[in-house]
């Protein structure tokens, strides 16, 4: 004896290749109650009742494109977030060292903080020499060739 079920939604459903064709193949979802019955091993045998809408893929690019100013905010946003770092102190001329009183266990932290938030990794050689946040935002525009 088949059992009946009514779903309030049916949504997202993923479909394989061979059930529409091969450019409907995406995202669908039902809009109305989709109902359906069990069979005796438990799988559902859908019923007919459900209006199903393709819903084409949306393509996703990068953010925007850097500017100095974008550098420089989001640099700022990553120091004012390091604990030990104090906001009202922090400007983009501060030495990280004499002027913030951070260690070098400090630095290497800041440093893949900034390599975590943009994405590529800064060489040994070249972070030794970031030691101020305008440092930090030239080597990142000059990495991504950003001028202004």
């Amino acid at each position: 004896m088949a059992a009946m079920y009514k779903l309030a939604r049916f949504t997202p459903l993923f479909i394989r290749n061979n059930a529409l064709p091969s450019l409907a193949v995406g995202v669908i979802r039902c809009q109305k109650l989709l109902s359906y019955q069990v069979n005796k091993n438990g799988k559902p045998l859908l019923g007919t009742s459900a209006k199903v809408q393709f819903l084409p893929s949306v393509r996703n690019y990068a953010h925007d494109p850097l500017t100095l100013q974008s550098i420089r905010e989001r640099v700022l946003l990553v120091l004012k977030l390091y604990d030990k770092i104090d906001a009202e102190k922090l400007s983009l001329d501060c030495h990280f060292m004499n002027d913030l009183g951070l260690d070098s266990l400090d630095h290497v932290e800041v440093i893949m903080a900034m390599e975590d938030e943009f994405g590529f990794e800064v060489p040994d050689s070249d972070a030794e020499r970031l030691m101020k946040p305008a440092d930090i935002v030239q080597y990142i525009a000059d990495k991504n060739d950003v001028f202004d």
